[in-house]
């Protein structure tokens, strides 16, 4: 359907179909930029925030940007290579924050996405980012449905973050070159946000009672779970979205309610049923009388006990004390040889103050092996303090390292602010991405490295800090030498031990690998298998995304799977699925269950002889394999699409979205 027009905008082409919600909000959000008196013809207002302004902004939106730089990461992970970039804003519609592709990023400073611009309903019309923030809804705004020429290059998904309190404290975006919209992208930025916040609120009450729970219990730990905090009295704190849908109440109606009216039985009772060293979920009726799968997390004495109780802290400290497993050399030594190695090294060095270089691929756990240096360290005791050079704003990096005085610029907070090198004094400064640092802080690092010295900004003194320095890139520093990008002392000054972590593809201990992280996807409960075609099919993978990958990919499949039970293929994600069936026939897919009877898919030749046999004079493309195989399949099944769907081993929207392609005699119906 055509977007609808600005008001006074004479429609055209062939009458539309009947108008659905989302077109009924875009043309409200029209209304609203006409009587702000934007005309669609006008220039859009380029000019961006002033440095201390932006500065001001991003430390008014500090809590919102440490929760949301890791996620905004893992986020343009998922949408690389898609002419896309990933936007961070606040409440206002300030952008705060971008990851881009590079091919895009010319084309996004043209139409004014870079940090410091105002994307407001008031200042650019409609489009997704102020009207997400207008409305409070997730939504995509696509090509002409934005109100101002200018912007309708573009295609839009965002989706606004709440606070633990419930309201809006910034957005979340993808944005687009228009003619390569992708239908899972909205999807995508929806649970990005929900992630945003349910990290938010595991860190601002720490002291609360949390209730976790969901209708199934396999979801239990996953995106879309319950949560909702009481004070130690069942007094109602907060509630995320999910918990608002599943108990059928809105915030505000919440906040009149406690643990009991909640849940239906006392808080004494609820110690009682979590109060034991491994509690497993347990089984409550809302108030609605849904019933409902909980855990519970205990952070600090319950007021009914007389004494602090450990059964009373065991829901809240078993995660605490297996990220303090994780973190040892021992841990991470799962009996591949290239790790053994890299490990033998570290314990030589222990204690010794020796800097510590990591290398490696994105996502092979150079983040964790830092972790485990220092939790294995004399500096275990202190603090591990781990600064992303990537993830932070230019504007942003210098007073994050160095800290500043109170009245160092525009917006500084009371007090000033502790950097993250002071926050390392007595303990280990992790610099992920050291790569990436801003060339004109390179000389104030190297200066505190060699003199142990930090100077905040805004301050006329200098304080003495001792910390012990890991790095990790996963660029080659030296190429960045050669071409001034990286300074040479610098880098001498961080290489006094360099060690290269190998690529999940080249490590010999996969199985081990994955069954730790099942484990630990497991908590308390039993931890899931790998049927063995899932592990075969695992072992030939390349894994591009590395450890980080296959961890987001388990944790997916084993929500899938339930739990106890056995991860096969039919659990894994479906765009995993795509890319196994259209790898080269080295690497072949194994058949999942129930299929094996079948005939053999047509396979990409690969040599002349087999060229020759099959009577093709060229190559075929994977694409023409892959309409070839599913139109097979489907004349097997007679058109019926989830049969075949099931025997490739991909989901049906996979073939009907490329059901253009297919013969029409292979469809049913």
């Amino acid at each position: 359907m055509a977007a609808p027009r600005a008001p006074g905008t004479q429609l055209q082409g062939p009458p539309q179909a009947p108008e659905g919600p989302e077109d009924a909000l875009i043309r409200q959000a029209h209304r609203r930029s006409a009587a702000f008196g934007l005309l669609e013809r006008d220039a859009p207002d380029f000019s961006s925030a002033l440095r201390g302004d932006l500065r001001s902004a991003l430390d008014e939106n500090r809590f919102l940007f440490q929760h949301a730089a890791p996620v905004m990461e893992t986020l343009y992970g998922q949408i690389v290579n898609t002419h896309s970039m990933v936007l961070l804003t606040s409440a206002r519609g300030m952008v705060l924050h971008t990851l881009g592709d590079a091919d895009f990023l010319e084309k996004a400073s043209r139409v004014a996405l870079t940090p410091g611009m105002d994307w407001s309903e008031r200042s650019k019309g409609t489009n997704a980012i102020g009207t997400a923030l207008s409305e409070q809804e997730a939504l995509t705004v696509h090509g002409s449905q934005h109100y101002m020429d200018a912007n309708k290059i573009l295609t839009c998904s965002c989706a606004p973050i709440f606070d633990p309190y419930g309201q809006v404290i910034g957005a979340l975006d993808v944005t687009g070159d228009q003619r390569s919209i992708h239908q899972h992208t909205l999807a995508l930025v929806r649970m990005s946000a929900q992630m945003i916040e349910n990290h938010m609120f595991a860190d601002i009450f720490p002291k609360a009672i949390r209730i976790h729970f969901h209708t199934r219990p396999e979801f239990l730990g996953t995106l879309v779970e319950g949560i909702a905090v009481f004070s130690p009295e069942g007094r109602f704190i907060s509630a995320n979205r999910s918990a608002q849908f599943q108990i059928g109440l809105p915030f505000a109606a919440l906040q009149a309610h406690t643990f009991p009216s909640l849940f239906g039985i006392p808080l004494s009772a609820l110690f009682e049923l979590f109060g034991g060293t491994e509690p497993a979920p347990r089984q409550l009726v809302l108030h609605n009388g849904v019933a409902g799968w909980c855990r519970a997390a205990f952070q600090a004495a319950a007021p009914w006990s007389a004494a602090p109780q450990p059964a009373a802290r065991a829901p809240a400290a078993a995660p605490v004390a297996r990220r303090a497993h994780m973190s040892s050399l021992q841990y991470l030594d799962t009996g591949d040889a290239q790790v053994a190695a890299v490990i033998d090294k570290l314990r030589r060095v222990q204690g010794k103050d020796i800097p510590i270089l990591l290398l490696g691929e994105t996502g092979t756990g150079k983040d964790l092996l830092a972790q485990a240096i220092h939790g294995d360290s004399p500096r275990a005791g202190q603090a591990f303090v781990s600064v992303n050079c990537a993830s932070i704003p230019e504007t942003l990096i210098e007073s994050e390292l160095f800290g500043y005085e109170e009245g160092a610029f525009t917006g500084a907070r009371k007090k000033g602010a502790t950097g993250k090198i002071l926050q390392a004094h007595g303990g280990t400064l992790f610099l992920d991405e050291i790569g990436d640092m801003p060339a004109h802080l390179q000389a104030r690092l190297l200066r505190v490295l060699q003199e142990r010295k930090v100077s905040p900004l805004g301050a006329g003194r200098e304080v003495d800090v001792d910390i012990a320095v890991v790095c990790a890139t996963h660029k080659n520093l030296k190429d960045l030498m050669a071409r001034g990008d990286f300074r040479e002392d610098l880098y001498y000054r961080l290489n006094g031990l360099v060690l290269r972590l190998p690529a999940l593809r080249e490590r010999s201990d996969f199985e081990p690998v994955a069954g730790r992280i099942l484990k630990l996807l497991a908590g308390d409960g039993p931890a899931q298998a790998l049927a063995p075609e899932v592990m075969e099919v695992f072992r030939r993978y390349h894994w591009p995304g590395n450890l980080r990958q296959l961890h987001n990919l388990l944790r997916t499949a084993a929500a899938m799977a339930g739990t106890g039970g056995r991860i096969e293929l039919a659990h894994l994600p479906d765009d995993f699925l795509e890319e196994l069936q259209l790898a080269p026939p080295s690497h072949p897919l194994p058949m999942p269950p129930g299929a094996r009877d079948l005939p053999p898919l047509v396979t990409l030749p690969t040599t002349p002889a087999e060229m020759a046999a099959a009577g093709q004079a060229e190559v075929q493309s994977l694409q023409e394999v892959t309409l070839g195989a599913m139109a097979q399949m489907l004349r097997l099944h007679k058109g019926n699409v989830s049969a075949a769907a099931k025997a490739l081993g991909v989901s049906r929207n996979t073939i009907y979205r490329k059901k253009d392609l297919l013969p029409p005699d292979v469809l049913r119906g």
